[in-house]
């Protein structure tokens, strides 16, 4: 293994036999001008993903440490994200599950360069495409901002999880160092974890985009929480008290940031629910009227795209 390793590659596996190739080769054409590990942990994959793995680690015996379980950890309730950040030695991490891919070769020294030049800064971010399982490109990409600019810790705290996509995430290791209640208990680590570093030093967001973050994977965690109804409901209840932590780890400094969120999670459980009555309550009236918004510009698309189809169906008549 070569010394002085500048960044720790971070990557969590789990039946990512049809993506982890992409995962690994974004790692590998980076282009540095310092030493970086590329740590991989896989959770007792049941498909062709740790072979995959093992056909990179002998080729790169010397970048790329690989930990295999033989059960499932993460079911058993380990944070399998903290053990794998855990063997880190680098200054920086980088993180990137094994379902997504980094799309620029330059994106490491990029962001490496920033953080080097403003100490300061306790995590860099970027923007990133989303992407289909066949990385057709989607039409909304994660884009929190049009320019270069740092967030607030409140902006964090009220931007949620989605906010910025985990595989541009970039910080200094040191400042996890501590992992209070808040981070430790959650079941999602990527959101408690920027709000830690935001609340440790400045989060900068570059819009170049270097990544691409799939969605709708069947079986993942995203898209097995949202097809289910009552996991949504109980993951937003530990959302809940993952920021009630946070406002005591904090001495309420940030307390209307944390009511603001949790109300509009309220919200928008409501509306998955289609509860539309309790949806017009006092405390929600503000989050209602973009409710409205939002219905009537996609009642507006729909009316142009059937008015399309209409007008492809006569002209398709016509033809024959």
């Amino acid at each position: 293994m070569k010394e002085n390793i500048e960044v720790s590659i971070v990557c969590e596996t789990y039946n990512h036999e049809k993506f982890v190739k992409d995962a690994m080769e974004g790692f590998l054409m980076q282009q540095t001008e310092f030493n970086y590990e590329i740590l991989i942990h896989d959770d007792a994959s049941t498909d062709g993903t740790q072979a995959i793995l093992l056909e990179y680690a002998t080729r790169y015996p010397d970048k790329i440490k690989l930990l295999f379980q033989h059960k499932n950890q993460y079911s058993k309730g380990v944070k399998v994200d903290h053990l794998n950040r855990d063997r880190a030695v680098g200054k920086y991490i980088a993180m990137c599950e094994g379902d997504d891919y980094w799309t620029d070769p330059n994106k490491l020294q990029k962001q490496y360069v920033f953080m080097e030049k403003n100490p300061d800064c306790s995590l860099h971010v970027h923007g990133t495409y989303r992407v289909d399982e066949e990385k057709v490109m989607l039409p909304v990409h994660v884009l929190p901002s049009r320019k270069d600019r740092y967030f607030s810790v409140k902006e964090v705290i009220e931007g949620g999880g989605a906010l910025f996509s985990t595989n541009s995430m970039f910080y200094r290791r040191e400042m996890e160092y501590e992992r209070p209640d808040f981070l430790l208990d959650a079941d999602v680590d990527d959101y408690p974890l920027t709000i830690l570093l935001s609340l440790k030093g400045k989060v900068f967001y570059s819009c170049d985009i270097m990544s691409a973050y799939r969605t709708g994977v069947r079986g993942s965690w995203t898209e097995t929480e949202y097809r289910d109804l009552k996991k949504r409901e109980a993951h937003y209840m530990r959302i809940d008290r993952m920021l009630d932590q946070l406002n005591e780890y904090s001495h309420f400094q940030y307390d209307k940031s944390v009511k603001r969120t949790k109300i509009r999670n309220e919200f928008s459980l409501l509306e998955e629910k289609n509860q539309v009555e309790k949806m017009k309550k006092r405390g929600y009236w503000h989050l209602y009227i973009k409710y409205l918004i939002k219905q009537s510009k996609l009642a507006q698309r729909i009316k142009k795209e059937e008015h399309l189809l209409t007008d492809a169906r006569l002209l398709l008549r016509k033809m024959l």
